[in-house]
């Protein structure tokens, strides 16, 4: 016995399709939802912000265990560039390098990762005045600047940047975490300790005055901060320093001792982002 055939009219489509899109697409959202928030607990974004010639791209390319040319770091990027660290269980980062001259790519650069995608964690990245001395707009060639020029830099980059943590922690349902990130410790040695307290809240420093600011617009619990130095034993007059000096006994190598402070930072970011 043949069963008839049921076909449907236009208007009855018509309601089944408008039915299976209105089902379809939050199903679709909820899936892109689910998926952010997946490579979000996996994979955090983090930028690296700081002036120019503090060693920014060099961090990120330490941490996401990559490297750029000597010529390309010396000169610094004119954009924002992009790091992935991926480890073995499955987890990771994802930096974003926020380009230090002062110009409208960098602003659009901190608009991205403080409003448009606001990332999980910012890498703050300082050198005590030991920046690299560079002409505006990335061009090569020797600048001249003081160590008291270039910590009044610091200050003043800080302060834009400062601003749109304070912005966007206000914002986000959870607390942001910031550290600042005390480079080039291999040029100054015997002043790390000293360096860490420059740059800590509440020291009554210029630098420290400035995140008790940030600290008062974002609200304390909405906002961590840290201070950890870095080095990384690049700089030619670091490693003939390095050569040439007898060590105690007892006293680590100052290569051990870079090793040491990057997997210190390395743990910090795995504890503030739940991976460990």
């Amino acid at each position: 016995m043949n069963r008839p055939s049921m076909r449907l009219n236009g208007p009855a489509r018509a309601a089944i399709g408008t039915t299976i899109a209105s089902t379809a697409i939050p199903a679709l959202a909820s899936a892109r939802h689910q998926v952010s928030q997946l490579l979000h607990g996996r994979f955090p974004a983090v930028a690296v912000t700081g002036m120019t010639g503090v060693g920014k791209t060099r961090l990120a390319d330490r941490l996401a265990r990559r490297s750029t040319p000597d010529a390309a770091a010396e000169v610094g990027s004119a954009t924002m560039e992009r790091r992935t660290r991926r480890s073995a269980k499955g987890k990771g980062f994802r930096f974003r390098v926020v380009p230090g001259d002062n110009a409208a790519t960098r602003l659009g650069a901190l608009d991205e990762v403080f409003h448009d995608e606001p990332v999980d964690g910012v890498l703050h990245v300082v050198a005590y005045g030991h920046a690299t001395a560079r002409r505006t707009a990335g061009t090569t060639g020797h600048a001249e600047a003081t160590r008291d020029q270039q910590l009044a830099a610091e200050l003043e980059d800080f302060s834009i940047t400062a601003h749109r943590i304070a912005s966007m922690a206000v914002r986000r349902g959870k607390p942001v975490w910031l550290i600042i990130v005390v480079t080039k410790t291999d040029l100054y040695p015997d002043q790390v300790d000293e360096a860490v307290a420059y740059y800590s809240p509440g020291s009554g420093s210029p630098f420290g005055a400035k995140l008790d600011e940030l600290r008062a617009l974002a609200g304390g619990a909405r906002l961590s901060i840290d201070v950890l130095p870095v080095c990384a034993l690049e700089s030619k007059e670091a490693k003939e320093a390095a050569k040439g000096t007898k060590r105690r006994k007892g006293e680590i190598a100052p290569a051990k001792q870079c090793a040491a402070m990057l997997s210190a930072l390395e743990a910090r970011l795995g504890q503030l982002s739940g991976h460990v």
